[in-house]
């Protein structure tokens, strides 16, 4: 079981979910979250001056997949992301070394479905 991070534009987010649910993936966490890359924010004209904003507005997404979604999950997530422009964003793949469906109880892949 892997635990797939993946911080993407906001606009990307619809595009983003629809190749998801292209490949039969349905369990998404969506964040709001704020941060930069090596872009290191935005630089806009404010009154004659300079003001620079490094926190950018960016959506993390939160998937638990089983072994064999991870290459798929991670090509849906670049499908709807890719724009080719800088800030398109990062994918982060962990191990899960436990998952619990708190209702029924179940564990490992047959919580995560």
């Amino acid at each position: 079981m892997k635990l797939i991070f993946a911080i993407i534009q906001p606009d990307r987010l619809e595009e983003v979910k629809q190749a998801l649910y292209e490949v039969d993936v349905n369990l998404i966490t969506v964040v709001p979250v704020l941060g930069h890359g090596r872009q290191m924010g935005v630089t806009e004209i404010y009154r004659g001056g300079k003001e620079t904003g490094n926190l950018l507005r960016k959506v993390e997404l939160q998937i638990a997949v089983n072994d064999s979604f991870v290459d798929p999950t991670i090509k849906a997530i670049i499908k709807g992301a890719r724009t080719g422009n800088i800030g398109d964003g990062k994918i982060f793949v962990m191990d899960l070394p436990r998952c619990i469906r708190i209702r029924t109880g179940d564990e490992g892949a047959e919580a995560i479905g």
